[in-house]
């Protein structure tokens, strides 16, 4: 599968990347000066397995250019707003003419139509709008932010790489055509709510933060602090599991039952209370042969270190950095760390040869040093 990129930052390069990961040729359009955010292309994970090209897709021919890679592509990714693509001479039409059964991933946060759909924005609104930025934290304190990963990466890039999935079957089948793909980071992040929404209709979820079974309203699914600052979670939701908890936990005789909801501040004080005597690693070595469901809280740097996620290689090693590895695991077509980050420009001979497309060529002459410093010190 052959894809085009056009460069952009956050979702739609992670969807790329994923895509890559999985096996596809990805060719990622960068633009002169970079795409906007002062990060060091040797380190932008997202922009492994790939390969770049440089084109200025304002100058004279860059339009053509791009769309010559389409003509031999099976998908497009673009995360502009709504209308930037079809200025740009790129849009859907446009390519689609040169290629019918191309598949055009569309990425944004408002979505390519509505009242804010040509708004900027980032992560932390679409999520917030959708209703799930307010279900996450403690019920006294504001909203805890997600990183970015519940909007842009969950609710964006794996409802993008689902769509142009489905979307290329429907192409490749007997009378297929291409189509475009409208993934919305607010549609996203809402659809990822639907266990939810149906869980507040039969009345067993309320409209507030940390007074429900998942989000630490329950004393026995939540995180608590140890000795040494540290955390430990617990999941522990089915009775087999919570008994097996409490008995290891030592605290079986003094607490209240689970369901006694009247008490469950009680109960969230007996467990916290109990985690403090000890360290974090000495909780760990209590449940870690347990059905207890409880597992330490790991920062990103310890993570790679966990023996369970070094035996399944969760976490691998390429071009000196430790990086998450490709996912899912496949039985007869591993995905794979192939190449390094892509450098902007880098291989405009290799994808003109193999994609058969010299006219890209051209851009070489003009295209700035990608080794120069920018303006905040980091490579163009």
């Amino acid at each position: 599968m052959r894809v085009v990129e056009l460069a952009g930052i956050g979702p739609g390069p992670f969807a790329a990347m994923l895509l890559a990961d999985l096996g596809a040729d990805v060719v990622r359009v960068d633009r002169p000066g970079g795409p906007g955010l002062a990060i060091d292309p040797a380190h932008d994970l997202t922009n492994r397995n790939k390969r770049s090209v440089l084109i200025d897709l304002k100058a004279d021919g860059g339009a053509g250019r791009v769309l010559d890679l389409v003509e031999r592509a099976d998908v497009l990714i673009e995360g502009y707003r709504p209308g930037v693509a079809e200025r740009l001479g790129v849009g859907p039409e446009e390519c689609r003419a040169r290629n019918p059964r191309l598949v055009y991933g569309r990425m944004t946060g408002w979505g390519q139509e509505g009242p804010l759909a040509g708004r900027a924005g980032h992560d932390i609104a679409y999520i917030a709008i959708t209703g799930t930025l307010g279900m996450i934290g403690k019920a006294d304190e504001p909203p805890v932010v997600p990183a970015n990963l519940l909007g842009d990466y969950a609710g964006g890039s794996l409802y993008l790489v689902i769509g142009v999935l489905a979307a290329l079957q429907h192409a490749r089948g007997p009378g297929g055509t291409g189509q475009v793909v409208d993934a919305a980071i607010v549609d996203g992040a809402a659809h990822l709510a639907t266990m939810i929404h149906g869980m507040m209709a039969a009345g067993g979820w309320q409209d507030r933060r940390g007074a429900n079974l998942l989000d630490g309203g329950c004393p026995f699914y939540g995180t608590y602090e140890t000795a040494d600052g540290r955390y430990m979670a617990v999941g522990a939701l089915e009775k087999q599991f919570y008994d097996e908890f409490i008995r290891l936990l030592g605290i079986e005789d003094e607490v209240p039952a689970r369901k006694d909801f009247a008490r469950w501040g009680q109960l969230r004080a007996a467990v916290a209370e109990r985690f403090l005597t000890r360290t974090r690693d000495e909780w760990t070595a209590v449940f870690e042969e347990s059905d207890a469901c409880v597992a330490p809280v790991l920062s990103l740097r310890e993570a790679p270190g966990h023996p369970h996620l070094v035996a399944r290689g969760t976490f691998t090693g390429h071009g000196g950095i430790t990086q998450p590895s490709p996912a899912p695991r496949f039985s007869a077509t591993p995905g794979a760390v192939r190449r390094p980050p892509a450098q902007p420009g880098a291989d405009t001979q290799e994808i003109a040869r193999d994609w058969d497309v010299p006219g890209i060529l051209d851009a070489c002459a003009t295209r700035p040093d990608p080794t120069a410093a920018g303006p905040k010190g980091l490579p163009t």
